[in-house]
C-alpha cells in the first residue's frame, strides 16, 4: 500500500506534468488554454478520489478552489491576461462555480437529510421495521427477505449508511441466536449491505449518483420524482428477489425457527405526529409532482422549513448531518459544469473514434467503466467524473434516438455506479457490514461481482426496453 504522502505527491505531480506539456502535443487536437488547465484539474481530482490521500469531500472543495483560481473570470489576473486570444477559450463566471452550493440537487438532498434526522429522532424507523417484519414469520429465510425489503425501502428515503447502521443494531442480537453464527452471519450481513445499495436506486434521493444523473437531464428529458420511482422500483424489486434467492442458495441459513423481537412503540406527542404528517405529505407531493406541478427540488424545502421552524430538527441535529456528502456533490457538480461549459467534453468525445462502432456497443463499453471504477472509489465521485463525459458522448453518437436517447445513456451510467459492490470499500453499507464482523472480504467479493454483473445486464436490457422499444421513458 502506498503511503498517504506518496499518494498525495502522485496526485499533484502528474497533473503538473500534464499542465507543462505543450497544448500542441496533447492527444486532443485544438484544445484551448482553459481546456488544458481543466484536464489537469480533472486528472488531479480523479487521482485524489481514487488514491484517497485526503478525505474525498475535501477533494471537491479543492476542485472548486482550483476552478475559481485558474478558470473563472475572477481568477488570478496574470492567468487571464491573454483571454482575448482565439486559442485561450472562455472563462467561467465565478458566480456559476460558487452557485453550485445552492444547486437544487444539493437542497433536494438536504431535504432528505432533514426527513431522515426527524424520523430517527422519534424512532419511527425502528418502529416501522418492527411492524414490517411481522408478516415475514419466523423462518430465517423469510426473515432475511423481510430485513432486505425493509432495508431497501428505508434506503430509498434515508441515508443508506444510517439505514444499515440501524439495521445492524437490530440484527446483531438476532444473529447471535444461531448455532452457526459465522455461516448465517454472512447471509444476513450481505443481504443487509447489498439490499441498501440496491434500494438506493429506487428514488432520486436514494443515493447521490441518482441526483447527479438527474441534474444532467434537462428539457424534454427531465425526470420527476414519481416518474423515477415508476421505473426504478420494479428494478429494485427484481434485483432484491434475485439477491435473496442467490444468498439462500449459496449460504443457506441452517436453523428452523427463530423470533425477532424489537422494542419500541410509536410515539403520540405533537412532535412525533408532526413528523408523521410531514413525512407522509412530502412523499405524497414527490409522488404526485405531475398533478400539482412542483418538482422534487421545491418539495424538498417543505421538511426543511417545517422541522427547522418547529425545532424538531435543532442546531445539534444539523451539526450531525452528512454535510460532507453535500460538499462532495457540490464539487462534482462544479467540475461537471466546467467540463460542459468549456467545451472539453465535446473535444474529448470528438477525439474518440466512436462513429466507427455500433452505438449500443459504445454505450455498453462506456457504462462498464463506472461499474468497475465504483468498486474502488466513491460512487458519487465516479458519477461526478463519468456522467459529464457520457452526456457529451451521447450528443455525438449517430442515431442516438434509436438507442434510447439521452435518458438511456444517463440512466444506465447512474445505475452502473450503484451496482458496484464487490469490495468492502465500494459503498458505506459494505464497509459497515464488513466492519461488524458479519461478512468477510472474500464472500463479499464473490457475491458482489455476480450481483454487479447480473444487475448491469438486467438494467441495460430493462432501460433499453423502456426508452427505445416501448418508448415509455
Amino acid at each position: 500500500m502506498l503511503k498517504k504522502g506518496l499518494k498525495l505527491l502522485i496526485s499533484i505531480v502528474v497533473p503538473l506534468i500534464i499542465l507543462l506539456i505543450p497544448r500542441e502535443w496533447m492527444p486532443i487536437e485544438g484544445i484551448t488554454v482553459i481546456e488544458h488547465r481543466l484536464i489537469a484539474i480533472f486528472l488531479m481530482a480523479a487521482l485524489l478520489w481514487v488514491l484517497e490521500p485526503i478525505p474525498i469531500y475535501s477533494v471537491s472543495i479543492l476542485v472548486m478552489v482550483m476552478l475559481l483560481f485558474f478558470l473563472s473570470d475572477q481568477s488570478l489576473s496574470f492567468l487571464r491576461a491573454e483571454q482575448e486570444a482565439p486559442h485561450f477559450g472562455e472563462l467561467l463566471p465565478y458566480e456559476e462555480i460558487m452557485g453550485v452550493f445552492a444547486s437544487p440537487i444539493i437542497l433536494l438532498f438536504l431535504g432528505g437529510f432533514f426527513l431522515a434526522r426527524a424520523v430517527s429522532k422519534i424512532d419511527m424507523d425502528i418502529n416501522l421495521a418492527n411492524v414490517m417484519l411481522k408478516p415475514f414469520g419466523s423462518k430465517p429465510e423469510n426473515i432475511l427477505l423481510g430485513i432486505m425489503c425493509i432495508t431497501a425501502l428505508f434506503s430509498m428515503f434515508m441515508s443508506n449508511t444510517a439505514t444499515v447502521a440501524m439495521m445492524i443494531t437490530i440484527l446483531m442480537p438476532f444473529v447471535s441466536t444461531f448455532r452457526r453464527q459465522k455461516e448465517n452471519g454472512i447471509a444476513f450481513g450481505m443481504g443487509l449491505a447489498f439490499a441498501a445499495n440496491i434500494g438506493g436506486i429506487g428514488t432520486i434521493i436514494g443515493t447521490p449518483p441518482n441526483a447527479i444523473g438527474v441534474s444532467y437531464l434537462t428539457g424534454d428529458d427531465v425526470i420527476g420524482y414519481g416518474e423515477w420511482m415508476f421505473f426504478a422500483v420494479p428494478f429494485v424489486i427484481v434485483m432484491l428477489l434475485f439477491l435473496w434467492f442467490l444468498i439462500i442458495k449459496t449460504y443457506p441459513v441452517k436453523y428452523e425457527k427463530v423470533e425477532v423481537r424489537l422494542g419500541g412503540n410509536f410515539r403520540k406527542d405533537w412532535k412525533a405526529v408532526l413528523v408523521y404528517v410531514t413525512f407522509g405529505f412530502t412523499i405524497l407531493l414527490w409522488l404526485t409532482d405531475f398533478l400539482h406541478g412542483m418538482n422534487a427540488y421545491v418539495v424538498a424545502m417543505v421538511p426543511i422549513a417545517v422541522f427547522s421552524v418547529t425545532s424538531v430538527v435543532d442546531r445539534d441535529d444539523m451539526r450531525r448531518m452528512r454535510w460532507d456528502i453535500l460538499w462532495l456533490m457540490a464539487g462534482g457538480l462544479a467540475l461537471g459544469m466546467a467540463i460542459a461549459e468549456t467545451g472539453l467534453s465535446e473535444s474529448v468525445v470528438e477525439a474518440l473514434p466512436i462513429e466507427h462502432y455500433a452505438p449500443l456497443l459504445v454505450i455498453v463499453i462506456a457504462a462498464i467503466i463506472p461499474l468497475l471504477l465504483s468498486n474502488f472509489i466513491s460512487n458519487t465521485a465516479t458519477a461526478n467524473l463519468i456522467i459529464p463525459i457520457m452526456v457529451a458522448m451521447g450528443t455525438s453518437i449517430p442515431g442516438l434516438v434509436e438507442v434510447g436517447g439521452m435518458r438511456f445513456i444517463v440512466l444506465i451510467t447512474t445505475f452502473a455506479c450503484s451496482l458496484a459492490m464487490a469490495m468492502p470499500m465500494s459503498t458505506p453499507p459494505n464497509a459497515l457490514a464488513h466492519g461488524s464482523g458479519l461478512v468477510s472480504s472474500k464472500p463479499m467479493m464473490k457475491m458482489g461481482v455476480v450481483v454487479g454483473i447480473v444487475g448491469f445486464v438486467v438494467a441495460f436490457g430493462y432501460l433499453y426496453l423502456l426508452t427505445s422499444v416501448l418508448e415509455v421513458l
